[in-house]
């Protein structure tokens, strides 16, 4: 197992992306804190699940994300990986977009990512190698239309990525990835922010040169590679993980 006895905050860990990475974390023998704002899917993916403690709550609250950090290194007496999925999407053109809704996604997508790792560095940095991966998106790249917050968050987080790669070298790693369309539920709910949400997915699909969406599974793979041994001399790295979409 690669990642035995690593301890590992999980964000976003309750459905989609997130919940995948969980489970394949949990394969490779890490000890996991899950955190996502559904209590029934959360505490069922905690029981399925070998050394898991699920924490729901509001993911933009500073507090919630000092808990995080302290109920791994009270379970578990420390911590090595901050895998952080949370996102929400804030669909609608700048004039359309509320500010509730604007800065609730900036919350959500970027300003949390912040307060965990702000929390987390100092634990992290005690252990041979820490590593944070965040889960970014190709909208960091790629604009999309009716989705200014999301893309403007993805690319910060990007942005932010390489500022703290810079500032923790060598003791941690920090790195991103960029998925494209992957079949999960905010996948869908994107699309309605498309001028045909109809065939906005399919359309989606082939638009990649690989003629597929993602599964949660292929970005899991990833994952694991980047927070194992296996990439110890990559940091402050962006991968795109997308069917070659970026490419069209």
């Amino acid at each position: 197992m690669k990642l035995k006895d690593k301890v590992c905050i999980v964000t976003g860990a309750t459905s989609g992306m997130g919940k995948a990475i969980a489970k394949g974390l949990s394969s490779e023998g890490a000890k996991l804190i899950l955190s996502g704002r559904n209590q029934e899917r959360g505490m069922a993916l905690e029981e399925g699940l070998d050394n898991a403690v699920f924490i729901s709550g509001d993911i933009t609250d500073p507090s919630y994300n000092k808990k995080l950090v302290d109920t791994a290194i009270e379970s578990f007496g420390k911590l090595d990986i901050l895998s952080l999925n949370a996102g929400i999407l804030g669909l609608g053109n700048v004039q359309e977009l509320s500010i509730e809704s604007w800065q609730k996604t900036i919350n959500t997508n970027l300003s949390s990512i912040f307060y965990l790792c702000k929390y987390a560095l100092p634990f992290l940095l005690k252990e041979s190698q820490g590593n944070i991966l965040i889960n970014a998106s190709i909208a960091a790249f790629k604009s999309f239309p009716n989705h200014p917050a999301y893309c403007a968050s993805k690319a910060a987080s990007v942005a932010l990525m390489k500022q703290m790669a810079v500032d923790y070298a060598p003791k941690i790693r920090v790195n991103a990835i960029c998925p494209g369309p992957v079949d999960t539920p905010l996948l869908w709910e994107s699309a309605k922010a498309f001028e045909h949400p109809e065939t906005a997915v399919e359309d989606a699909k082939n638009a990649t040169l690989l003629k597929r969406l993602g599964t949660p599974e292929d970005i899991t793979k990833l994952v694991l590679f980047l927070v194992s041994d296996d990439s110890s001399w990559i940091t402050g790295t962006t991968v795109t993980i997308d069917g070659g979409i970026i490419n069209t």
